[in-house]
């Protein structure tokens, strides 16, 4: 695990959003841990988000020219990500977000910042169904744009309603790379590592071969 993961499971578990236990999620699975990426809410956290989400993303040595944010989690993300880049790697890149109803005045339409154009990477906390991804996916398409990837902070592993994960057939069915801070492997790596966590160990393997993709 690199220095940036483990950066960033320690701040997701300081901050509540990364917890271990029992939850039953929106799909009724009983998960033994919950991830809420809304409870990063200051600006210490934010500085942290975006020096990770630049790292994986330049690790994962993507062609790009610019970033996007999905309203509304992925406003602030993308934010952070494009200052990371410029402060600590010296990358300056352009990005902008969509509004989620158009604007009828002024300068109009549903796009603010830079303008839309080139390779794509959006900026997102997780993907789920896969419904939100595919809404950006047409936005960027209708601007002539190419979607190249899509950068998260958690990719859980697990099947969808089928035997792939969503994010594997957001990958199969839109052509794009989809990078992640963290994986649900990495969480196992980490857990096992810990003394106070270990006791979670068992509960994730079950997880991870019941649900995993």
């Amino acid at each position: 695990m690199q220095e940036y993961q483990k950066k960033f499971i320690d701040l997701s578990l300081e901050k509540g959003v990364l917890k271990f236990g029992s939850f039953v999620l929106k799909s009724g699975r009983t998960s033994p841990y919950f991830f809420n990426a809304g409870l990063f809410c200051t600006g210490e956290d934010l500085a942290t988000l975006g020096s990770c989400y630049a790292q994986a993303l330049i690790n994962a040595d993507i062609d790009y020219d610019m970033l996007f944010g999905p309203a509304y989690k992925g406003i602030p993300l993308a934010c952070a990500t494009a200052m990371a880049l410029s402060s600590e790697h010296n990358i300056n890149k352009p990005w902008c977000f969509n509004r989620k109803e158009a604007k009828d005045h002024g300068e109009g339409g549903n796009l603010v910042g830079a303008k839309l154009c080139g390779n794509v990477v959006l900026i997102d906390d997780v993907i789920t169904a896969g419904t939100a991804i595919r809404e950006s996916y047409n936005i960027i398409k209708s601007t002539g744009s190419t979607f190249k990837a899509a950068v998260i902070a958690l990719n859980r592993q697990e099947k969808g309603q089928g035997e792939q994960s969503a994010i594997d057939e957001v990958k199969s069915s839109l052509g794009i790379d989809v990078v992640s801070i963290i994986t649900f492997d990495d969480l196992l790596t980490y857990i096992e590592q810990d003394e106070t966590l270990g006791v979670f160990k068992d509960d994730m393997h079950e997880y991870r071969e019941r649900y995993g993709a």
